[in-house]
């Protein structure tokens, strides 16, 4: 389906509508060139359809009915709660819907034209359509995405599935089992389980063992209370569609099976071979500062040019890429992409918190914290890194809302605030937001809501 009649020519078509590619082709528009945005599926792609909005949803649900049911200790008793599945399906796709029409309504005001069907590149100036017409264009833009990495021996089926489909079940599984233990697998596993699910996550090595290991141990505590069975350092051998069979002889009950070990970009079917643009070993599509691959006319932004493989990443840079092109920036600059792993509690990285010469990491507890205390969120802290000249170079937030937290943080490193900037800036009370100034306080030596150690008169 064509919004409008289909130009000849166009001075930016987009390949991909999910969140790097829609708001590449709005920004564009809005600097006045014309655009064809090209997408196969539904507008928002990935993110909005299939993976943030429904995970956020569904963990928001699952903590909604397990704060219903475990609220004792502020005297809320609740004799009877239950989860009907289907209106929580209803209700996940429904936002992604409203979303969906949302970026629709954005493109048409905009004046894009946006195209249903795929496209394959003839040329570095050309593509073919899948209704057979064809759209030239003076540049182009890849943001296609990735899609989830197949396990040889576990391939997807009915009862095998992505994490897409895991976010599409319409009933709650009497037992679930992850292959993975990164981020997707964390909060799958986490959500399930506080809808009644009995969980198991089967780890390679360990449980998101790319993060700071104090953090990941709270995680992990509060997933084992939860029941999650956490397997480190196995292999995976079969499943018979009931049970899985693991390497140390283990056997694991999964009424359904998950396979979340990763991403891989989507290049199938794009014709890059008739272009000049290179991928590298891993298949990602190559970039320079500019987002501009190694064809001239064609640039790349999101999942499909690598890590960090993040949806507000792929925004960012479709807002960078059509100023590019449009000739009102020159490059992609910033600094830092936080991340958030909507655990329980969530953590939030902005930079890096890495002990090293020249660099000085402090932390403030969340026992010290009158919110946390007041909330029984105590099980948490934010840690911040600074240098000799006390520039904020990280801060990691372990605690309830801290992916609203993390925002002050990726400011800070952005604009490259020192620690007193935070100390000195007034946050509200009682917040979680106080603990990042608390951290930045003790970073001072002048901690005031707990004793540090290090701790120093400032002069």
């Amino acid at each position: 389906m064509v919004m409008g009649s289909l130009p000849e020519e166009v001075d930016l078509a987009i390949v991909g509508a999910g969140v790097g590619g829609y708001v590449a082709a709005i920004r564009a528009a809005e600097l006045g060139l014309s655009v064809a945005l090209v997408e196969k599926e539904k507008l928002g792609g990935h993110c909005l359809n299939y993976a943030c909005i429904p995970s956020k949803t569904l963990i928001h649900i699952a903590d909604t009915f397990y704060s219903a049911t475990h609220s004792q200790d502020f005297g809320i008793q609740v004799s009877s709660a239950s989860v009907d599945p289907k209106k929580m399906y209803d209700w996940r796709m429904s936002a992604s819907k409203k979303l969906e029409d949302g970026v629709g309504f954005l493109c048409r005001s905009n004046g894009v034209e946006v195209i249903k069907g795929e496209a394959t590149f003839l040329s570095s100036n050309t593509l073919q359509l899948t209704n057979g017409t064809s759209l030239d264009f003076k540049n182009a833009v890849i943001a296609t995405g990735s899609t989830p990495t197949v396990l040889k021996g576990f391939e997807f089926s009915d009862k095998i599935i992505d994490y897409k489909k895991a976010l599409m079940l319409d009933y709650i599984p009497k037992s679930m089992a992850v292959i993975g233990a990164g981020y997707v697998a964390v909060e799958i596993g986490t959500l399930y389980a506080k809808l009644g699910t009995k969980v198991s996550i089967i780890a390679r090595s360990d449980v998101l063992s790319h993060f700071d290991r104090e953090a990941v141990g709270i995680i992990k505590k509060k997933m084992q209370e939860l029941g999650v069975r956490i397997y480190t350092g196995s292999t995976p051998i079969s499943y018979d569609g009931s049970n899985l069979k693991l390497g140390d002889s283990n056997i694991v009950e999964a009424e359904v099976l998950v396979v979340a070990i990763g991403l891989q970009p989507f290049t199938e079917g794009l014709g890059l071979e008739n272009t000049k643009v290179e991928r590298d070993e891993k298949e990602f599509v190559k970039v320079d500062g500019s987002l501009r691959t190694t064809d001239p006319n064609i640039f790349a932004v999101g999942d499909v040019i690598g890590e960090p493989m993040l949806a507000h990443k792929a925004i960012r840079q479709g807002v960078v890429v059509a100023e590019v092109i449009k000739g009102v920036r020159k490059s992609y600059d910033n600094i830092v992409v936080p991340a958030v792993i909507f655990s329980d509690p969530e953590i939030a990285i902005a930079g890096s918190i890495e002990e090293k010469e020249g660099i000085k990491v402090t932390k403030f507890p969340l026992t010290a914290l009158g919110r946390s205390i007041a909330l029984a969120t105590t099980n948490g802290f934010v840690k911040i890194a600074s240098d000799s000249d006390g520039v904020v170079k990280g801060v990691e937030i372990v605690s309830d809302q801290a992916n609203a937290m993390i925002s002050e943080a990726a400011l800070a490193i952005e604009m490259g605030a020192t620690i007193e900037d935070i100390a000195f800036t007034i946050h509200p009370h009682p917040t979680y937001s106080e603990a990042v100034q608390e951290a930045a306080e003790a970073a001072l030596g002048a901690p005031i809501h707990f004793f540090y150690g290090g701790s120093q008169q400032k002069k």
